[in-house]
């Protein structure tokens, strides 16, 4: 019997080629970019203090695209590629269409499919350091940290956890979609680099509300629907590992939402939008590396953790804890992020279906990929508490990795500019920094007599009856960004 001629293999499609795979993992790339572009380009805009608008949206879009040229000229390969040493790859190009062409080392479609696969998710992770940047970083010193972050810390995580050859990987740690690569990295690198960036001005701390808080929700509901792409295309088929992934994704995410929104409303008298959005976080990040490797109510059980310890140690422990009030985190990158990350991992490691967990590594070796629960159901003790050893060593990998690579780099910038700006642009923010404004308001929307750059929109050829954001209370979920 033949094939049906659409089926027949040829010089477009070889035999290797899924169709259908091909088709879901192009998708899920494009809704994970869509998270970045223009996702959090409209969620940091709108969250953030009017006057660093344009600033806040734009680190976003210039570290997506610097990403991609990084990622194609020489970072793909050291992520993905051949060994260099345990932990690193060596850097090659990923431009030649022999090579894009052929098959990806995961799954049954082509490298190209599998190189813009994981770019958008390495794009994404030093916007999220961003967000702990935000209000006062030289735009020239983010220039140079995105791309130096990316080489040397990213594609080292990566590589290590990711790539079939890294130590972590054969190890059989298990991070179903990015909780230790990209979140926790992101967390801990961006809370290293507000440490060594400095706080905002006094007046910016005390008083960050968002300009535009639906523009924010906007934002918010672009990543939290572009998670369906982040999980479910980290099983590498349309299969029903994907939707599994996909349907925990959104269960934790939305139990995680429910239990910060609750907290607020018990202990403050008030639900706050901006304390849903980081639940919201919390659970999207919590769930990530484990999504199609656990149950639907172990996602249950972790959205109400994910929703109650974050909010502990945001809206109670921060104010506590000196160190933690010294280090000026825009946006709670630290505990949205770093925390929530390194809670989702821990948790896989005690949660993790072995049978799920070899369907989706394509292991025979029954003493990995064991949660400690089923470890301790099933007898196999000792290889539960591997597993859990296992998840804890790269926890601590990353954590180090991070503050040591993020230290160095940006100390290296600042000896070339200086990671802060000075104090006339921290005043003035967008205005001077940009020459540009985010909104054009009534009365409040006059050229900077001196701008520093030429486009810059004339107030009286756009006016706009948009009246300022006013604060009338503010919950304690608001003061995160303080």
């Amino acid at each position: 019997m033949e094939l049906p001629k659409n089926l027949l293999p040829d010089e477009g499609s070889p035999d290797f080629l899924n169709k259908g795979d091909n088709a879901w993992q192009l998708a899920a790339a494009t809704l994970v970019g869509l998270q970045s572009v223009p996702g959090l380009i409209i969620f940091y805009g709108g969250m953030a203090k009017k006057k660093w608008a344009i600033n806040s949206a734009l680190m976003a879009l210039y570290a997506f695209a610097v990403v991609l040229v990084c990622w194609v000229g020489w970072s793909y390969r050291m992520s993905f590629g051949d060994k260099l040493v345990a932990f690193w790859g060596k850097p090659s190009v990923a431009l030649d269409e022999k090579y894009l062409l052929e098959q990806a080392f995961l799954g049954y479609f082509p490298t190209a499919t599998m190189v813009f696969f994981q770019f958008v998710f390495a794009a994404i992770t030093p916007i999220l350091i961003g967000g702990a940047l935000l209000g006062r970083m030289h735009f020239g010193a983010w220039m140079f940290f995105v791309p130096l972050w990316h080489t040397f810390s990213y594609t080292i995580g990566a590589y290590s956890i990711w790539n079939p050859n890294g130590w972590l990987f054969k190890l059989g740690i298990i991070d179903f979609a990015g909780g230790f690569v990209i979140h926790l990295s992101s967390g801990v690198a961006g809370f290293t680099a507000a440490y060594w960036v400095g706080p905002r001005t006094t007046n910016d701390k005390e008083r960050f509300p968002p300009n535009n808080v639906l523009m924010m929700l906007a934002g918010g509901g672009l990543l939290w629907m572009g998670w369906t792409g982040f999980n479910g295309g980290a099983s590498y088929a349309a299969s029903g590992l994907a939707s599994l992934a996909v349907l925990n994704t959104h269960v934790c995410t939305a139990v995680s939402l429910l239990t910060w929104l609750a907290l607020d409303y018990c202990f403050f008298g008030k639900p706050s939008i901006i304390g849903a959005m980081q639940g919201m976080i919390t659970g999207l990040v919590c769930i990530t590396p484990a999504a199609g490797v656990v149950q639907c109510w172990a996602a249950i059980l972790m959205g109400v953790i994910s929703g109650c310890i974050p909010w502990f140690t945001m809206m109670v422990l921060h104010y506590r804890i000196k160190f933690l009030r010294s280090v000026d985190d825009t946006f709670a990158v630290f505990h949205t992020h770093a925390l929530a990350g390194s809670l989702g991992g821990i948790l896989t490691g005690l949660f993790a279906v072995p049978k799920l967990c070899r369907i989706f590594y394509n292991a025979p070796d029954w003493e990995k990929y064991i949660g400690l629960g089923y470890g301790l159901q099933t007898g196999r003790t000792w290889a539960g508490l591997r597993q859990m050893g296992i998840q804890l060593l790269g926890m601590g990998f990353i954590i180090c990795l991070n503050i040591f690579t993020t230290t160095i780099i940006c100390m290296l910038i600042n000896l070339i500019v200086p990671l802060r700006l000075n104090e006339e642009e921290l005043e003035m923010g967008d205005e001077v920094v940009h020459g540009e404004e985010a909104y054009a308001l009534w009365g409040d929307g006059d050229r900077f007599e001196n701008p520093k750059v030429n486009s810059v929109y004339d107030a009286d050829e756009y006016p706009s009856a948009m009246s300022k954001f006013s604060m009338v209370s503010k919950t304690p979920s608001e003061l995160q960004m303080v």
